[in-house]
């Protein structure tokens, strides 16, 4: 890794800190600066040439949510606008510019033409770490709403309608991140805890799944098809980790998605609860599609990968822990 890689994503990862533990709105807002100006170098690359691009777009966009968000700070900050009509509207700013830089749904546009420009290690920074800061800023002020209802229902549906008709893995996963959003936000409602349980494991999957296509460089679905031919136990793992990534039980991506199902239940959000399992199948057909696709479709071409058992043996580990992490988790549970 190159020294300046190595710097950049350290203060990536600093800017988010402080932006998570800062004490003042002024401070979190500087965290999320400090992250957003550490990762504009870390897009740029010279092999890929989309690369220049998707930085800019980023930056535009994150810029523009910084911009409304020290707006609507400044706002808050002021003591003639704490009548709670205007306070409420001025919180939904707030909120908006918050989930503009996460990228839900209706304010997700700009995620999917990104990741569609970057490596695999990138996207898997902008998928996972990214969502961090936000989401936690987004609990401190986090309580349900109408307009948080919409946002959650939008984030599914839009995920779970536009991921049909992709080619692209990158759009995908892009689409599958916005479809997680939703399910994120709603465990905030009920326990913080279970944000926490549902990052990590989503950040888990997402993990195995860049990985496999990080060390077999793979972009679109044909070539998914094409690499997984001659390797049976890669096929195997890959199909588990998608069908976790939907949220299918046994596999532990299952299991943040019963915690909030539950708590969202003993909070009576009956119709919201109903909603979500129906949009969430939407995201698990197309998941199951490419899935089948692999099992069934042997198409015969010279694939040209080098076979690397040292690669092959970590996503292997790392595999098997998120494949049987919900017969662990269980058994956690139980001892706890």
């Amino acid at each position: 890794m190159k020294f300046y890689k190595f710097l950049f994503l350290s203060s990536l990862m600093i800017g988010s800190m402080i932006s998570i533990s800062a004490s003042s709105w002024m401070g979190m807002w500087m965290g999320l600066e400090i992250n957003l100006l550490s990762i504009i170098p870390l897009m740029n690359s010279n092999k890929n040439l989309f690369s220049s691009e998707a930085s800019l777009k980023y930056f535009i966009t994150q810029a523009l949510a910084s911009t409304i968000l020290l707006f609507s700070i400044i706002l808050l900050s002021n003591n003639i606008f704490l009548i709670n009509q205007i306070k409420s509207n001025i919180l939904l700013i707030f909120n908006s510019a918050l989930l503009t830089k996460v990228g839900a749904a209706p304010f997700h546009f700009w995620l999917p033409e990104i990741t569609e420009g970057l490596s695999w290690l990138n996207c898997l920074i902008l998928l996972t770490w990214q969502k961090i800061a936000p989401m936690i800023i987004l609990m401190y002020n986090m309580e349900f709403s109408e307009f948080f209802f919409l946002i959650i229902i939008f984030s599914m549906l839009i995920s779970g309608i536009m991921g049909f008709n992709q080619t692209s893995i990158r759009k995908i996963l892009a689409y599958s991140s916005i479809n997680h959003i939703g399910w994120m936000i709603s465990s905030m409602f009920t326990l913080e805890t279970i944000w926490f349980y549902y990052f990590l494991i989503y950040t888990l999957i997402s993990l195995n799944i860049i990985l496999i296509f990080h060390i077999l460089n793979i972009f679109y679905l044909k070539q998914l098809f094409v690499s997984m031919n001659g390797n049976f136990i890669l096929k195997f793992f890959f199909v588990f980790n998608f069908l976790s990534l939907g949220g299918l039980p046994p596999f532990i991506g299952f299991f943040p998605k019963w915690l909030t199902i539950e708590n969202l239940i003993m909070t009576n959000l009956f119709l919201l609860t109903f909603t979500m399992i129906i949009l969430t199948l939407l995201a698990l057909f197309y998941y199951v599609r490419i899935m089948f696709s692999t099992l069934v479709l042997n198409i015969s071409e010279i694939n040209y990968l080098i076979d690397n058992k040292l690669n092959q043996f970590w996503t292997m580990v790392s595999n098997f822990l998120s494949i049987f992490g919900f017969l662990i988790c269980t058994v956690l549970f139980n001892f706890l």
